[in-house]
């Protein structure tokens, strides 16, 4: 035991001195204060209004039983990205393409919004461990065309990519994200006027579109001693004539509805549906309840998103969008299911399209997703 014990000392030991600056910085000074200031500070971090629940050793229980699908077997079919695609705008105003889990290039009238861009190969601080990309970015950070905004949602590893920013720090664009985690992105390079922190419900605008940090039930945080240390929230873009929901990470809580309501409708919401255990049902909202947010939220058509990358849950690979189609059915949600880099515009939306292969999967009746704090 106690070699083992030093072998994991010293594991830990390795990622720190390799990832020390992908770890990120504190907030101090008139970052901190104004953090401390906000309605969602609790004291020693940020919190929920609905906590939430986690069962520790029902989750580590179903780590030592994997689902035999848990990542691909084959290739995934991606859609490599011309980037003259984005020579013509969309006609409709409003295309979304979709990048890879929670990266997506929106075009909305005009104005280009990269959210959580990850281009990494991993979701950690070191590239040397770590759950690692199934596949390579359908676009290259290069042929990204220029973006006006960069919006984060919170400082996880998989949403706040270390390499991709250093990638993209001297860009002439705006980086938008919750209060505390501008601290990385200036850390890492990011000039300070090119960054905009927010807290729920705050809005700013950029190139005539406006942006408005909306709730969402989740947690942050980029290594043990940091947990809540930053925001975390999902985000409306809207502009005179569209409107779009970004959810980030998030579980299911009731303010959805007050989301719906003073920001909504919505043309596209983009709402995660992947990496859920019944073990921390709030953390990731699961599919059945990313349809049933949708539709608290007022959304148009459903572009499901925070899957088919990484292995980070205990379900098999296919899953999420499979359920998320079978409800969709019964709730009668149009969703709209690129591959990897496929883009799409919601005006013209007539229904999924299946391009992942037929994997046995666990229905919502077998594996019941339901957050708690919820009535």
């Amino acid at each position: 035991m106690a070699s083992f014990l030093l072998s994991i000392l010293a594991l830990a030991g390795a990622v720190v001195i390799d990832g020390w600056t992908a770890l990120g910085t504190a907030a101090e000074g008139d970052r901190l204060t104004r953090m401390q200031a906000s309605s969602q500070w609790a004291g020693d971090g940020f919190d929920n209004p609905q906590p939430l629940w986690n069962n520790i050793w029902g989750t580590v229980s179903g780590m030592f039983d994997p689902p035999p699908d848990q990542s691909p077997s084959t290739p995934i079919p991606v859609e490599w990205v011309d980037p003259v695609r984005f020579e013509t705008p969309p006609s409709s105003g409003l295309r979304v393409t979709w990048l890879g889990h929670s990266t997506t290039l929106v075009e909305i009238d005009g104005v280009r919004v990269l959210t959580d861009p990850v281009w990494g190969q991993r979701t950690a601080p070191v590239d040397w461990i770590g759950p690692q990309r199934w596949f390579a970015p359908p676009l290259e950070l290069e042929d990204v065309p220029p973006i006006d905004v960069v919006v984060i949602s919170h400082d996880h590893y998989d949403h706040l990519d270390h390499p991709t920013i250093e990638a993209i720090r001297d860009w002439d664009t705006h980086f938008i994200t919750p209060l505390g985690v501008g601290a990385h992105l200036e850390y890492w390079g990011v000039a300070p006027d090119h960054i905009t922190e927010l807290g729920w419900w705050e809005d700013t605008e950029v190139a005539g579109l406006t942006i408005t940090a909306t709730p969402a039930r989740h947690a942050s945080g980029r290594y043990l001693l940091d947990y809540n240390d930053t925001l975390w929230a999902g985000y409306a873009l809207a502009t005179d004539h569209h409107r779009v929901y970004f959810s980030g990470d998030t579980g299911l809580f009731p303010a959805m509805m007050d989301i719906g309501k003073r920001l909504g409708p919505f043309d596209v919401t983009m709402i995660e549906v992947g990496a859920y255990d019944q073990g921390w049902p709030d953390w990731h909202i699961g599919p059945e309840q990313a349809v049933k947010a949708h539709r608290w939220v007022r959304g148009g058509v459903m572009l499901p998103i925070h899957w088919g990358l990484f292995d980070l849950a205990n379900h098999g690979w296919t899953e999420p969008l499979e359920r998320v189609i079978a409800e969709a059915k019964i709730r009668s949600v149009r969703v709209s299911s690129p591959p990897p880099g496929g883009s799409i515009e919601p005006a013209k939306v007539g229904g999924p399209t299946r391009w992942w292969p037929t994997r046995p999967w666990r229905t919502a009746e077998q594996y019941p997703l339901v957050s708690t704090k919820v009535e």
